[in-house]
């Protein structure tokens, strides 16, 4: 044996480090004005990949199409009345189709960034809406998840998505997943995704609250996971002037106020969260934290418990109507 043989290896601490440059937007689009959303959708990923070297970006909750906060459509419990139909109607005619001209124009925008994108939208089939969340990557369009539980009012203006739409996207930098708003709520939810191996926890919102942040925290932390939450940020002065939402018509009352954050694996923040304004934040995540953070507990793994809980998840489309021929 050599002298150099006979050194103790070292750690691969001189290893090339493994890391991916993450942004979340923090933004709002015009509402009912869909173009003016998709082009406002591009240059927000061009200047977080071109000006801020991100390699995934996480746009918020239904960029695409809107959020109305505030609105309350005309209804009551029982009743619906004829403006609250035609504020519908506004707001089913800026969804988006998928597969669509939108689509088709975020796809070409991320192949040629070279990068991977989640952004929300408001899908239109049919008489149905739905909030979905579209996954690009440098080959396109990758898929879309539909919001499985709206939440409360979210009801009457979405309908409810099946297990068909969980996809989970091989970055080459990780597994890339994403859970909307108040699905991050839902533990069976996160057990069905941590079971899919999500290493990029993607979390589009509205949820502005700051116990939002503890929930992003507890995820990152639960799924020993990297987290990229990215919410609107919407004044009253960025709805039409013909609109009445509940907080009132000052132009520079706040409707969402952000909150978009990075959290590591070990539940630190590593960017955000962001207030009072629009803006991108971005952090360089270093990969090998995930197997760092997973040493001690991996919630689909050594640290579960087959023999006492299991989870069932049904990825089959539920259809209404099944056509034999």
């Amino acid at each position: 044996m050599t002298a150099a043989e006979a050194q103790p290896r070292r750690p691969d601490s001189a290893a090339p480090r493994r890391s991916v440059t993450a942004a979340v937007v923090q933004a709002s689009a015009p509402l009912f004005d869909t173009p003016a959303a998709l082009a406002r959708a591009e240059e927000l990923l061009r200047e977080a990949v071109t000006g801020r070297g991100a390699e995934v970006v996480v746009l918020p909750e239904a960029f695409l199409g809107g959020y109305p906060k505030g609105l309350d459509f005309g209804i009551t419990v029982g009743s619906r009345t004829p403006a609250g139909r035609d504020l519908f109607r506004r707001y089913h005619a800026a969804a988006v189709e998928i597969p669509g001209p939108e689509v088709t124009r975020l796809a070409a925008v991320t192949r040629e960034l070279g990068c991977h994108a989640v952004i929300g939208a408001v899908e239109r089939s049919g008489g149905t809406l739905y909030c979905v969340a579209l996954l690009f990557g440098p080959d396109g369009y990758l898929g879309l998840h539909r919001k499985l539980m709206p939440t409360a009012a979210e009801r009457y203006l979405w309908g409810q998505g099946d297990g068909s739409t969980l996809p989970v996207a091989d970055t080459g930098n990780g597994m890339l997943g994403t859970a909307i708003c108040w699905e991050n709520y839902m533990p069976l939810f996160r057990t069905a995704m941590y079971a899919k191996g999500v290493d990029l926890w993607c979390a589009p919102t509205v949820d502005d609250r700051d116990a939002w942040q503890a929930t992003m925290r507890h995820i990152a932390l639960e799924g020993r996971c990297f987290v990229l939450s990215a919410s609107q940020y919407l004044r009253r002065d960025g709805l039409p002037d013909d609109l009445r939402p509940v907080q009132g018509d000052d132009p520079d009352t706040v409707l969402i106020g952000g909150g978009s954050v990075i959290v590591s694996p070990l539940g630190e923040v590593l960017a955000g969260p962001l207030r009072d304004g629009e803006g991108i934040l971005t952090a360089e995540l270093d990969l090998d934290d995930l197997v760092r953070a997973r040493f001690d507990f991996d919630p689909v793994g050594h640290y579960a418990r087959p023999d006492v809980f299991t989870l069932h998840v049904d990825e089959s489309p539920a259809g209404t109507v099944t056509w034999t021929r």
